[in-house]
């Protein structure tokens, strides 16, 4: 894989003046949902059964959309309490064609959420070069901290340790404060990113 062409298109995609303040990327509607789906996810006594009605009842409820619904489900699916990737899968392409279906202004940020998901997919089965492909795709789609935070993680896995610190150190002249703060909270608490800490302390 060409790196300097994924990491051309990843200081492409950033530097643009437009690019002062983290995106809010998830409408305040769906979001407040799926922090509390995330919080049951990281609670060891709740099991992916009980998670995945909890899913099912905000979206009877009208706090998730159908895309986010699916994304939920998809989140639990890929989860190391279930892990069950052909599942993930088959919800992240019922997603996929919910977002194309839905259409409107939320299409970029929803398909986004597809290549992300698509992304995450590959690094978890060890295809990290096509994790980096997608996630190039979702921060060409949606710009935030965690798409970038995403990149360096695979970069750091193919071994590419030097270009993860490059693009860091790139990325640090040209970000907003704000931006940078979120960026370097998720390579604190990042255990794959443990060795690039040093650069934001």
């Amino acid at each position: 894989m060409d790196y300097q062409a994924i990491l051309a298109r990843v200081l492409a995609t950033v530097d643009d003046k437009a690019y002062l303040t983290p995106a809010a990327h998830i409408d305040d509607h769906n979001r407040d949902a799926l922090v509390v789906v995330q919080k049951k996810l990281q609670e060891k006594e709740t099991s992916a059964a009980e998670i995945r009605l909890l899913i099912e009842s905000l979206f009877r409820e009208g706090q998730l959309d159908e895309v986010h619904y699916l994304s939920a489900l998809h989140v639990v699916a890929a989860s190391p309490k279930v892990a069950d990737y052909r599942e993930a899968a088959r919800l992240v392409a019922e997603q996929e064609v919910v977002a194309l279906e839905l259409g409107g202004p939320n299409l970029n940020e929803n398909l986004a959420s597809v290549d992300r998901h698509r992304g995450v997919l590959s690094f978890l089965q060890g295809h990290y070069e096509i994790a980096l492909d997608y996630f190039t795709r979702t921060l060409e789609r949606q710009r935030s901290p965690e798409n970038i935070g995403n990149i360096l993680c695979a970069l750091i896995r193919l071994g590419e340790e030097d270009e993860a610190r490059a693009l860091l150190n790139q990325l640090s002249t040209g970000l907003s404060a704000p931006f940078l703060h979120a960026l370097y909270q998720r390579i604190q608490q990042d255990p794959d990113l443990v060795n690039l800490r040093h650069e934001v302390d």
